[in-house]
């Protein structure tokens, strides 16, 4: 291909994937288990990995919690909120993930998109709990793995949609006008 071909079908291949996200379709869902669709419900306990588009948010767990995680296992869970909102994960206090450094085996990663190379938030492992994550944007991306060896626990995740940032300045605007007003 030419150079001029190559910028061309570059962008059309932009302008695709910019749709296709924009419009809230699942792109692309990975699990070593069998993939689902919940068309808005919360995911299964049982299941490992979904995309949710859920309005009033929900739960999900590691596989099997309460009771150790099995073995060898990838779920990749992808939440989306509305336009102009944002996702906050709560972790339940009873949570412990094989602790390793840099948590290079059993982990749970969170990315700031829709996809597994969008910004990483953070990879967390242990027992310490992560307490509040929260997304910039209206996508967030989660992968556990486990391992051959040493389970545990697992996780709870209570997912929560909350104001995007553009949504609360414009409400402090708003009220700052409406006040500015009121003293004229």
């Amino acid at each position: 291909m030419s150079g001029v071909t190559n910028v061309l079908y570059l962008r059309f291949a932009a302008w695709i994937l910019f749709f296709l996200i924009e419009e809230g379709f699942a792109l692309a869902q990975r699990t070593k288990d069998s993939p689902s669709d919940h068309g808005g419900q919360s995911p299964n306990q049982n299941d490992c990995g979904t995309w949710v588009r859920n309005i009033n948010g929900g739960v999900f767990t590691s596989p099997n919690y309460p009771n150790t995680y099995p073995p060898n296992k990838e779920c990749v869970y992808i939440l989306e909120a509305l336009p102009r909102q944002r996702i906050q994960l709560a972790f339940d206090k009873n949570y412990y993930i094989e602790p390793s450094f840099e948590c290079r085996f059993d982990h749970i990663e969170i990315r700031d998109g829709p996809f597994g190379f969008s910004p990483l938030i953070d990879r967390f492992c242990g027992g310490k709990n992560p307490g509040l994550v929260t997304s910039t944007g209206r996508f967030m991306w989660i992968k556990f793995t486990s391992d051959e060896e040493l389970e545990g626990l697992g996780f709870r995740i209570k997912y929560t949609f909350i104001a995007g940032r553009d949504t609360q300045i414009n409400k402090i605007l708003k009220f700052h006008s409406a006040i500015s007003h009121s003293l004229r």
